[in-house]
């Protein structure tokens, strides 16, 4: 199996002013994998410790921040000498180590010539409420669901994958069936490792989808592991409406969804917590397409979607007669499923401001309006349809006159003069960093 945070892991590897790196993310989204595969294959020797199933290590930073006696342990526990440039440190789920998070200022300051590598799922970043956040100190990077790319890769689609990473546009049409056949898959099973392993090995549609219900379970598990007591049941709740959300016509987040007469302010704290939590990804409105797009933002006008395709799919109880019988998946569920699709691709640029654009008057919405990191302002317009009228995407590119406009669909990639058709296959390549 192929992970692009491999390509950013030996970025940070490379950098002569490296930081302990943290890598943030939901469990399951395979960071216990990829920072294996590194070590293994970009160093001599790999020290490995995943903090909540090494009990007797989780004290390792109470005594003090002593780097000396910090470096011993581990060696102790590893039973070979860490020698800086040869040996990588990867600590995992350093949440479960009180002050594990605060040693990281300390091993940036006064020893950085060793390579360490934290995981943190997100979920257990206020557990500790003593702990200082070594701001400044460490380098992030976050890994996320696998995107289609990574998942024609581990179907052993080396050459469909090759086509998008290179944006091969003269011969991409010529392969439509077969990508959107993947594309099928991939809407069915999702980004998760486990699950996409699991279809890879066996094509086996109820396979993988216990996998993903297991997966679920064990996200609602934690809620009432991490989460502070009093906002477990909305969050839950909250948690659970997410389908209902995504099967509106417009699918903007509407708190009488999750109950009846329920209010913002009973649930933005279980809100916040499953995006901190790597769970959600949250899309805000913007009401006007000027640079910067966050300063027009609107805090409380947003679209919530799923950490995963495929999970959501679990979640709606999708049945694979759908992702058998044809294109329709991509209508079924007034196209939620494909805007989930395209939501969960742009979020893989970290350059990308998303969101979506509706301004005051509701005169015209786009599903989607990105900045890049030219400051350039981009609408993309997604169609589950083959009905390719888009009104409202019409009206704003007249207006705006943006030098690039994005409508993505099914149909194959051409150039208009107002604006570019995009096969959905290749979004997330197209603005792939």
């Amino acid at each position: 199996m192929y992970r692009n945070g491999i390509k950013q892991l030996i970025q940070w590897k490379l950098n002569k002013q490296r930081k302990p790196l943290l890598i943030l993310g939901a469990r399951q989204v395979g960071k216990t994998w990829l920072l294996k595969e590194f070590g293994n294959t970009e160093y001599a020797k790999m020290l490995y410790i995943n903090f909540e199933e090494e009990k007797k290590m989780r004290d390792l930073f109470l005594p003090d921040f002593n780097i000396p006696r910090i470096i011993s342990a581990l060696e102790a526990f590893a039973g070979f000498k860490i020698v800086p440039d040869e040996t990588l440190i990867v600590l995992d789920e350093i949440q479960a180590a009180p002050q594990g998070i605060t040693s990281l200022k300390y091993l940036c300051e006064n020893a950085p010539e060793y390579q360490v590598v934290v995981s943190d799922s997100l979920l257990g970043m206020s557990l500790h409420a003593g702990d200082s956040f070594p701001v400044g100190k460490v380098d992030f990077m976050h890994l996320y669901p696998m995107s289609f790319y990574e998942f024609l890769l581990a179907m052993n689609e080396t050459g469909l994958a090759d086509i998008l990473e290179n944006k091969k546009w003269d011969i991409l049409s010529l392969f439509s069936n077969k990508f959107i056949e993947f594309l099928r898959y991939y809407f069915y099973v999702g980004g998760m490792p486990e699950a996409v392993a699991a279809f890879a090995e066996t094509r086996d549609w109820k396979a993988t989808r216990n996998v993903q219900n297991g997966i679920l379970l064990t996200y609602e598990r934690d809620f009432s592991k991490h989460a502070p007591k009093e906002i477990v049941p909305r969050i839950a709740m909250a948690w659970k409406s997410i389908p209902s959300q995504l099967a509106k016509e417009n699918k903007k987040f509407i708190y009488g969804l999750v109950k009846e007469g329920a209010r913002a302010k009973e649930y933005e704290l279980a809100i916040q917590w499953m995006l901190d939590s790597g769970l959600l990804i949250q899309c805000h409105r913007t009401k006007d397409a000027k640079i910067p797009l966050v300063a027009y933002q609107d805090l409380s006008a947003f679209k919530l979607y799923h950490n995963d395709i495929g999970l959501l799919g679990a979640m709606s109880k999708l049945s694979p007669r759908t992702v058998v019988e044809g294109n329709s998946l991509f209508t079924e569920y007034k196209g939620a499923l494909t805007e989930q699709f395209v939501a969960q691709q742009l979020r893989l640029n970290s350059e990308l401001a998303v969101y979506y654009f509706a301004p005051d008057s509701y005169s015209m919405e786009v599903d989607f309006i990105v900045q890049n990191d030219n400051d350039e302002i981009i609408p993309i317009e997604v169609k589950s349809a083959e009905n390719l009228r888009t009104k409202s995407f019409k009206l704003f590119c007249k207006k705006y006159l943006p030098q690039t406009a994005i409508r993505t669909s099914l149909s194959d990639y051409r150039k208009e003069s107002w604006m570019t058709n995009v096969p959905l296959y290749i979004i997330g390549n197209y603005f792939s960093e």
